[in-house]
């Protein structure tokens, strides 16, 4: 029997996340193993009246990439994605995989060659998504991998998703408009603000937001959503931060992540877990090593670490920071083909003062809004 909440989802992607119009373009892509997702997305699209096309990836798409094809190759494989990316008018992505850890077993910077490829293609996306020139969002289909990488069985993960996307499941968009308004009030309070301190368990780290805005994200770019953010001053961090979450990228796992920054850039980053990875994303150009996002968790339907971004960097009661490519809404003008977040839990003595008035304990908001 086909979950109800899949259709009820895929209509709150496209009709409210990405607004899609009659006879818009709109590219839905994603692994093979969130089809049911995508079947119901391209339908929500042609229901509007709007030209859909699906790329359902293959279960080894990229791992076949990185086996068979040549460097060379990467540009001319991915080159599609590049010409829709620039002339298509809405993008639906949706995450499936069905092995989270294929990755592990080739050479990191391959892995990191193979993904600048991507993420130079992925920046269209972003500047044309900030420029108003196309909607885009992010979701995510619960599969076996999901799971087992969250410690659930499948059933307690896909409750789990659908309660942290559609909280609301009578009215999702009503339940997401009301977490828009609290969050502009948390965003007014910052405006015209100059100086962030974090303090946590090993982070004691400052950094400074002056002239740029923090966005309010509520279902229309990620789904799930539940977090402010804004791209600090690229020369402004100074101090340390420890993520107290592993964190995943390009299908590797690092963990006890320590960095320490001078004038914004990364002089000192250490591991417990896949150093030499992380020092290789810090090198991978002039930008990487400079922050690109801070941002607050807002979402307490995600109350758990489950080794997904897209979930866990809005776990209710966290900040994170992203190294890499800032955001042009946000005023960032740091340039990188990475964007790498980090999660540090703040609900154990952790807080976040602005301009020296206390604004963030122990996971809460301690501001009147």
């Amino acid at each position: 029997m086909k979950d109800p909440r899949i259709d009820k989802l895929a209509d709150m992607l496209v009709n409210y996340s990405v607004e899609v119009q009659p006879k818009q373009k709109v590219l839905i892509h994603g692994e093979f193993g969130a089809e049911p997702l995508l079947s119901a997305v391209f339908r929500k699209c042609l229901q509007v009246g709007a030209y859909p096309f699906v790329v359902p990836y293959t279960s080894d798409w990229v791992e076949s990439i990185l086996r068979y094809a040549s460097k060379e190759q990467y540009e001319a494989v991915y080159k599609p994605f590049r010409n829709m990316y620039e002339t298509y008018d809405a993008r639906v992505r949706i995450l499936g995989d069905l092995n989270t850890k294929e990755l592990s077993q080739f050479d990191p910077e391959m892995v990191s060659g193979l993904y600048s490829v991507f993420g130079k293609a992925l920046n269209i996306v972003l500047d044309r998504g900030a420029k108003g020139q196309m909607r885009w969002v992010a979701g995510l289909y619960p599969t076996y991998a999901y799971a087992q990488d969250a410690n659930m069985s499948l059933a307690e993960y896909e409750d789990f998703v659908y309660n942290a996307c559609m909280p609301d499941m009578d009215d999702p968009v009503s339940y997401w408009k009301k977490v828009k308004a609290r969050q502009e009030k948390a965003i007014n309070w910052l405006k015209g603000r100059k100086e962030v301190h974090i303090t946590a368990s090993g982070t004691d780290l400052r950094l400074s937001i002056e002239g740029r805005p923090f966005i309010n994200c509520a279902c229309k770019v990620n789904v799930p959503d539940g977090e402010i953010f804004t791209s600090p001053v690229e020369n402004s961090a100074n101090g340390t931060v420890y993520f107290s979450y592993p964190t995943l990228y390009e299908g590797f796992e690092v963990s006890g992540v320590r960095l320490e920054f001078k004038d914004g850039k990364v002089v000192q980053a250490n591991a417990d877990k896949n150093q030499e990875y992380l020092l290789k994303k810090l090198d991978t150009d002039a930008g990487a090593r400079y922050l690109g996002e801070f941002a607050i968790g807002t979402n307490e339907r995600i109350d758990r670490f489950t080794g997904q971004i897209l979930f866990d960097e809005k776990i209710g009661g966290s900040f994170h920071l992203a190294v890499g490519k800032s955001y042009q809404e946000s005023k960032g003008q740091n340039e990188s083909t990475i964007h790498w977040d980090m999660i540090c839990d703040l609900r154990q003595g952790g807080q976040i003062s602005v301009d020296g008035v206390l604004f963030y304990r122990n996971g809460q908001f301690t501001i009147d809004f």
